[in-house]
């Protein structure tokens, strides 16, 4: 490294001062609004008094909203970001040089919390929400355990309680992440489970199963419509979810301004859509308005590919039929992944508001295998110093690809990608990884077509 100082320092900080106070809401941007939900009995529109007996009032109210712009941060849940935002957007300095690579490489990093990842910047939303509205406590879901850490930390703020239905195969593999949760006040099950009749009857259909993020999201929603003083909260896909990660893309944009760096490339990981919606959401405005002409790349796993394989069609947001439709790039509801697939982004759709954006032809996408995912995450570490989250580290390959193109062509481009988070209770994967017992399983064509030949007919 060259021991003359860069003139762009290797973290940009914002000052408290300039953390945003609003969340940006890029359907208003959008000039094909996404496709509403559907109510699966009579596949009308859902109302908000439909929504009602499941989810929060307040969080209907913008999940529904395609119209206003910005929604204002309550002080309540700004103060709470004040211990951990604003997040730093890092130059990786070291990996270029690693790389010999011309393009210029920067990482908004979400780890520097407890939870571990961006899972926050929602989870304490919700949970206010949920306190407003004078609850005893939510149920939820966790692929990863990034979500449901995440939630369990925002309820025992507000002393809430909390249930979590975690992917039995994430609850076997990673126990130190269940146990952080439980630190944090938060009952924890692993789905699918014999608490629940869709957890039942999920045992009985497929015995044996590791689970899914569909077969957890039914037995959450469940267990919230039959315990009074209950309602739902997800941790990705939905609008207001992406609503509330916008702040992960205003931070990015504002920062960016202070050295007046244009992106060319802009990477996230995509499971659900929650980061890559957070951090995209200012850019995209931007794009949809003629004014940036950036690349925007989706990374999926190959092993769960909804946007580079799946297609396009309203379908249920869980194993067990009982929540809304949506329209969105799916593989079927009853689309389980291998077990092998190590990390979380594990859902069998995407987010509707990304969906259509990939439709309209505003983001490109691309599905990675794991093995070459934990190379590059490896790669990082050894030169960035931090250990990335699996899911992460999609995104890391990707970067890494992009940036290798520019040493063959000499560009000199301006690549942003979002690192969600620290891999630090993903252990067992590394290890599968290092001892040559991590697999890249790729679902065959037929192995879909189980799934999504199940997919609802709507007239």
């Amino acid at each position: 490294m060259s021991s003359t100082s860069p003139k762009i320092p290797y973290k940009i900080y914002l000052e408290e001062s300039e953390m945003p106070k609003a969340w940006y809401n890029i359907r208003h941007a959008m000039k094909n609004k996404p496709a509403p939900l559907l109510n699966p009995g009579t596949h009308q529109p859902m109302q908000a008094e439909e929504l009602e007996p499941v989810f929060c009032k307040e969080l209907i109210a913008q999940e529904l909203d395609n119209d206003t712009e910005y929604f204002e941060i309550p002080q309540e849940i700004r103060d709470f970001y004040r211990m951990y935002r604003p997040s730093p957007l890092v130059r990786a300095y070291c990996l270029e040089e690693a790389l010999d690579t011309p393009a210029h490489i920067y990482y908004k990093f979400e780890g520097n919390n407890t939870s571990g990842s961006h899972k926050l910047n929602s989870a304490i939303a919700q949970a206010y929400y949920a306190k407003k509205q004078g609850l005893k406590g939510v149920t939820t879901e966790t692929g990863a355990g990034q979500w449901g850490t995440a939630l369990s930390m925002a309820c025992s703020y507000f002393g809430l309680d909390c249930k979590v239905y975690m992917v039995k195969v994430s609850y076997e593999q990673k126990p130190f992440r269940r146990e952080v949760m439980r630190v944090y006040g938060a009952d924890v099950t692993p789905s699918p489970s014999e608490t629940t009749q869709i957890g039942r009857k999920i045992l009985a259909d497929h015995p044996g199963t590791t689970g899914s993020l569909g077969c957890a999201i039914s037995e959450a929603v469940e267990a919230a419509v039959s315990t009074p003083g209950y309602r739902y909260v997800l941790g990705s896909v939905l609008n207001q979810v992406l609503l509330h990660q916008s702040v992960i893309g205003l931070e990015t944009e504002a920062a960016l301004a202070k050295y007046d760096i244009v992106p060319d490339i802009i990477i996230g990981c995509a499971g659900g859509g929650s980061n890559l919606g957070g951090l995209i959401a200012p850019f995209m405005r931007d794009k949809i308005n003629g004014k940036l002409d950036a690349r925007i790349i989706a990374v999926e796993p190959a092993s769960c590919p909804s946007l580079t394989r799946g297609v396009y069609a309203y379908d249920f947001c869980d194993t067990g039929m009982v929540c809304p439709l949506a329209k969105m790039y799916t593989l079927g509801s009853g689309f389980i992944p291998s077990p092998n697939h190590a990390g979380g982004l594990r859902y069998h759709g995407m987010s509707s508001v990304l969906s259509q954006l990939y439709d309209d032809g505003l983001m490109e996408a691309v599905s990675v295998e794991q093995t070459s995912v934990f190379e590059a995450a490896e790669r990082f570490a050894r030169v960035e110093g931090i250990l990335p989250a699996p899911e992460s580290s999609h995104a890391i390959k990707v970067a890494i690809d992009e940036a290798l193109k520019c040493k063959e062509t000499g560009e000199e481009k301006n690549i942003v990608f979002g690192l969600t988070g620290t891999g630090y209770f993903d252990l067992v994967a590394y290890e599968k990884f290092h001892n040559g017992e991590m697999t890249d399983y790729v679902p065959s064509d037929a192995d879909l077509q189980k799934s999504i030949s199940q997919l609802p007919v709507i007239d």
